[in-house]
């Protein structure tokens, strides 16, 4: 015979913790407690976290979590939600935030871009996931907010490297990203004492991204790097798409007469170079590396991660919506000019 009352209670989550722990099945933890079946069914999956046992993943519940997210919704039980019943919307944020690893704000593009009528604001998404509105997200899936280091006051930056074109030198249409094909790069590396680096290369205007797996970080197997990406798209075509390229100090970066010989003969493009402990100078990249994190944070191993998985990484950067472009994707943008 089930309880009358409606909800549970602290300590007969804890209970029901206890029961799941030593095996008890849920049908009989019902009984015990007085509970209908379906609500604990409804507990467990408002309790659940993933528990890592040995690399693997195993689904708990927890009664700290349930009633905390029990008392949550308490507190603004009244409150009409500004999402309204729309499930289908939720279920595309949801979705979206999860498992396609984006920000609140591009989701809420997307789902523009898909139709749905409904409206919220991105502090009102923040707000929903902090009070557990969300079915799976929460704040630990949120990567920029849980991962992005406290923001440092700038110095100013020393000199670039004498002998070699600083980006001082870099002329201001560059800088102020009116015209396309100027680009920015850097290496990501992996866990210490792994070789394979990635090479990416980031334009300044679209935030196309280009990703490329290299054995090592040895400046000749940068170089060589360029050299495959120039016979790939051909003498006039890859001067039209890059014109120049702005890397930091790295000795990965400075055999510059190398770097920049065209493997079709003559320069291939400009390089410059940016003020050493300076990385917002070559902002556009240092975001677009972060976001490679998301998928392959620090301590990966790059040895290891497949050349189609470094190009799905690639897919999705260059299909991920961006507020510079006014929501659009830098793949969109490309297709259209």
């Amino acid at each position: 015979m089930t309880k009358k009352q409606h909800y549970m209670t602290r300590e007969e989550r804890y209970k029901l913790e206890g029961l799941l722990e030593g095996g008890t099945s849920k049908t009989e933890a019902a009984r015990i407690l007085g509970f209908s079946v379906q609500t604990i069914y409804n507990e467990i999956r408002r309790g659940t976290y993933l528990h890592t046992v040995r690399w693997r993943d195993i689904p708990r519940y927890s009664a700290a979590k349930g009633q905390d997210i029990f008392e949550k919704r308490q507190r603004n039980k009244g409150r009409p939600l500004k999402i309204g019943h729309d499930h289908a919307y939720a279920e595309f944020l949801d979705r979206k935030m999860k498992e396609e690893r984006y920000s609140p704000a591009a989701a809420l593009a997307e789902a523009r871009k898909a139709g749905f009528t409904t409206s919220i604001s991105v502090q009102t998404i923040y707000n929903y996931i902090d009070k557990g509105f969300f079915l799976r997200m929460n704040n630990e899936d949120l990567w920029e907010k849980t991962n992005r280091a406290p923001r440092q006051k700038r110095t100013l930056p020393k000199v670039a490297h004498r002998d070699l074109p600083s980006i001082e030198q870099r002329p201001e249409w560059i800088g102020n990203r009116s015209v396309l094909g100027h680009w920015e790069g850097d290496l990501v590396v992996g866990c210490k004492g792994s070789s394979p680096v990635l090479l990416t290369l980031t334009e300044r205007v679209l935030r196309e991204e280009v990703i490329i797996k290299l054995p090592d970080r040895k400046a000749a197997t940068v170089r060589r790097a360029f050299d495959r990406l120039e016979r790939r798209y051909g003498k006039t075509a890859f001067r039209e798409k890059f014109q120049s390229v702005t890397l930091d100090n790295g000795s990965e970066f400075m055999e510059y007469e190398e770097l920049t010989k065209s493997v079709y003969g003559g320069k291939r493009f400009n390089v410059y170079y940016t003020h050493a402990g300076a990385p917002y100078e070559k902002g556009a990249n240092e975001n677009h590396n972060r976001m490679i994190r998301r998928f392959c944070p620090k301590g990966t191993d790059f040895g290891k991660v497949t050349k189609r998985r470094i190009a799905e990484i690639q897919d999705w950067m260059n299909n991920y919506p961006r507020k510079s472009l006014d929501w659009m994707t830098p793949l969109e943008i490309c297709n259209t000019t």
